[in-house]
């Protein structure tokens, strides 16, 4: 498994509004893709980032899978954010 960088991951504004839905709730792929202008593999690939990056994880559910934060996935972005405020 390859690993990106979260700050790169985190840089696309359509990664950003999937973690902020992701937030919310876990979701599928169809349900992410519904507030989206762009395509469902759009949505895979952009999912397929933030698990590389940590920042989700996938779940089987039958033959769905559920996408959720990885709140353990966040802890290098906060540790870096948080020394500006120390």
């Amino acid at each position: 498994m390859s690993t990106i960088d979260p700050f790169a991951a985190i840089a696309d504004p359509n990664r950003r509004y999937l973690l902020e839905e992701l937030r919310r709730a876990p979701k599928t792929v169809n349900e992410l893709a519904d507030g989206l202008p762009i395509s469902r593999p759009a949505v895979s690939q952009h999912l397929k980032a933030l698990l590389d990056s940590n920042l989700v994880t996938v779940t089987s559910q039958g033959t769905k899978r559920i996408y959720a934060v990885n709140a353990k996935g966040f802890q290098k972005l906060n540790i870096w954010l948080d020394q500006f405020w120390s």
